[in-house]
């Protein structure tokens, strides 16, 4: 992964990338990136002659694929016209054009499906679109989807990644009395990138000139969801956009839509942004715009008599962890909606020194508007 783990945290910085040849008076040579649009027309053309001039020899009963050209009078379906793994595809908006991104579904996986913001345990395989491997990890490799990466303890990737994997779903592991632990049932893939999601102008090393379409083989073993903003709430349950019927359509896609040379009119099914202030929940620290911080609004009520440890409301119920038999961690209560009990003083309206008291239907009914994305609540002031 060092041959091109950095390229993802650059990206979003926004750097200007550019590359420099030498004139023949020695003055470096500043050449401009290509058109987006102009490039992407021409990839598209390559991976699209690529899914229909090679086939797959074989696929392992552990997901292990193998691909090659076909050769000339060959009778092998192509990867466009088989049947066994159907060839989908994903619109992927990026650099103000939509990417038609390809991929192949070995197998979907049983667990949980990561979003674009999360870590994700995988191995996975690098190819050239003449088949030629360029890179390859060993098994159980953590990556990292976002833009905070450079702290992390994982290598972050390149842009189509985090794009393709929300489709797939972790698989189960068992631990031997050794400690090593094995996965079956996992999501199984490949993804066919164009460059624009890939390594663009820059290339990467000897190994990927600029302005070049690759592929990955990939296996989806585990993940752990993030908190980006550390406001409690995980960057998979603010998830807010909505369809055009205005839905929640929870689709594991979130995106920082402040880089507007980037994505200069995104679509408005991908803004996760209650508040409308351009900054997408999972990095915003009042999520609703009410002037109270998220965390602030979680914070249990000194005299709260819910059960469990923590100081804070959970967004869903939690059980109790059976390794510790005593100490009961359960937290029976969700995040609330704003409360519908009784009035402090019935002869007085509703107000921030006169406000309802919760009941339990607060914490629990499905599809409740919970209090730190409602900024009606807590009360404003008089």
């Amino acid at each position: 992964m060092n041959k091109f783990k950095y390229y993802f945290i650059l990206l979003l910085a926004g750097i200007s990338l550019v590359s420099c040849n030498k004139s023949d008076d020695d003055d470096p040579v500043v050449v401009p990136l290509r058109d987006y649009t102009e490039q992407y027309k021409a990839d598209n053309d390559s991976i699209v002659n690529y899914l229909k001039t090679n086939y797959i020899k074989s696929v392992s009963a552990n997901f292990d694929i193998v691909i090659e050209k076909i050769p000339a009078a060959g009778g092998q379906v192509s990867i466009w016209d088989q049947q066994t793994y159907p060839l989908e595809s994903r619109d992927v908006y990026n650099d103000g054009i939509t990417y038609k991104v390809y991929y192949l579904t070995l197998n979907k996986g049983v667990g949980l499906s990561p979003t674009n913001t999360d870590k994700v345990m995988v191995s996975y395989s690098g190819t050239l679109l003449n088949n030629k491997v360029f890179d390859s990890s060993p098994k159980f490799t953590a990556l990292l989807f976002g833009s905070d990466a450079s702290t992390a303890e994982a290598s972050t990737v390149i842009e189509g990644w985090s794009e393709i994997f929300p489709k797939f779903k972790t698989g189960t592991s068992k631990t031997a009395g050794d400690g090593v632990i094995t996965y079956a049932n996992f999501g199984a893939g490949v993804m066919f990138l164009p460059s624009g999601l890939a390594y663009y102008g820059t290339g990467s090393g000897t190994a990927i000139p600029p302005y070049t379409c690759i592929t990955f083989s990939f296996k989806l073993y585990d993940l752990q969801h993030l908190d980006h903003d550390q406001d409690g709430v995980y960057d998979y349950q603010e998830d807010v956009s909505v369809d055009k019927d205005g839905h929640p359509n929870n689709d594991g896609y979130m995106y920082d839509f402040r880089d507007t040379a980037r994505y200069p009119n995104p679509p408005a099914d991908l803004v996760d942004d209650t508040d409308k202030d351009g900054f997408a929940d999972f990095i915003d620290f009042d999520d609703d715009g009410d002037g109270y911080t998220t965390r602030f609004e979680l914070t249990k009520p000194t005299d709260a008599t819910f059960s469990g440890l923590s100081k804070y409301y959970p967004y869903d119920p939690i059980l109790d962890n059976p390794n510790t038999p005593n100490t009961d961690e359960s937290e029976i209560w969700g995040i609330p909606r704003r409360p519908t009990g009784a009035l402090k003083d019935p002869t007085k309206p509703e107000s921030i020194t006169n406000p309802k008291a919760f009941v339990p239907e607060d914490y629990t009914v499905p599809g409740r508007l919970r209090i730190h994305v409602d900024k009606t609540y807590p009360y404003q002031k008089n």
